[in-house]
């Protein structure tokens, strides 16, 4: 009798997790998570049909804003089709080079809406620190430019993933850890020398992480400028500005860093709350940030009121 050798079979088809120890209960599970879904898609879409159909708001905290809505939208288009098959149709494979595209375009919006959080506070600075000149440098044509070179910082960024995994050789192993497949989860699973993407990795990582460093030099300096102000009412009202930006760079970076440290130091932790936190990491952010926008930003919030009245009418 003929004995294969199942090691040196290669797997092309890898298998994505829903809820550990939940599986009974994925279709309850969908209906929330379907809801997470609708709600980021519509407030997404409703920030930038409302950007763009209001000239008073073609400034550059609005159009940064769009690309912010944008990345949403991307991360939530990325990581749905993934979590629809899960739980609705308990269909958890998911073929090597779907895979790979999922992760290529998970890591890219991921990597851009950081890029977009750190030159949104470079904004605020900018319009604390010089408000008279603000319009003057911020243009519109600055503005198109700066969304371009994210644009391609990001694509540039994770264009490697897919092809250092694809050169991998997969064997055995074919269980992921996540909802969604990530560089770091797909690596793992390689049966040949990873080394390249462990390197290439953590240097996407620590870019990520210099965004978010980047980003407390900013509000650093931003306290600075605000502290220089002699009226306190003046001082409250540009901190004011920066609230909704605070919330959508704590609503990303939190889970980010949580997740890090969970999978360093956090080994023994339940596989449930590392699935959790993974899926808070792509649906929360989406979900959040235009809920934050449209109730901390008064122009944002009278503009879609005004819209909706418009439809009643």
């Amino acid at each position: 009798m003929k004995i294969i050798n199942t090691s040196d079979v290669e797997v092309t088809t890898f298998f994505l997790v829903g809820m550990p120890g939940l599986e009974y209960a994925r279709i309850w599970i969908s209906i929330p998570i379907c809801s997470v879904y609708v709600v980021a898609l519509l407030g997404n879409c409703t920030i930038l049909f409302v950007i763009k159909t209001e000239p008073s708001l073609h400034e550059p905290m609005y159009y940064f804003l769009s690309m912010l809505a944008l990345s949403d939208l991307g991360l939530s288009l990325s990581s749905l089709p993934t979590m629809l098959r899960i739980f609705l149709f308990n269909a958890p494979g998911i073929s090597a080079n779907a895979c790979f595209a999922q992760e290529f375009f998970i890591h890219g919006f991921t990597a851009l809406e950081s890029s977009v959080l750190l030159i949104m506070s470079f904004d605020r600075f900018l319009a604390i620190h010089n408000p008279l000149r603000y319009s003057s440098i911020l243009t519109t044509v600055r503005v198109a430019k700066i969304g371009i070179v994210l644009s391609f910082r990001s694509i540039l960024l994770v264009l490697p993933f897919p092809f250092t995994l694809r050169k991998l050789k997969y064997c055995q192993k074919s269980q992921l850890s996540h909802s969604y497949c990530l560089h770091q989860d797909v690596m793992k699973l390689a049966c040949s020398d990873n080394k390249i993407d462990v390197i290439y990795g953590l240097f996407v990582a620590l870019c990520v992480m210099v965004d978010f460093m980047l980003i407390a030099v900013s509000y650093f300096l931003i306290l600075k400028t605000v502290l220089g102000i002699a009226s306190q009412k003046e001082q409250l009202r540009a901190l004011n500005t920066c609230v909704s930006h605070i919330c959508a760079v704590v609503i990303f970076y939190l889970p980010i860093i949580t997740l890090s440290v969970v999978h360093r130091f956090a080994r023994h932790v339940s596989p449930l709350f590392k699935v959790l936190m993974a899926n808070v990491l792509l649906l929360v952010p989406p979900l959040m940030n235009p809920i934050v926008y449209c109730v901390k930003t008064r122009q944002i919030r009278v503009r879609v009121a005004a819209k909706l009245c418009q439809k009643q009418i």
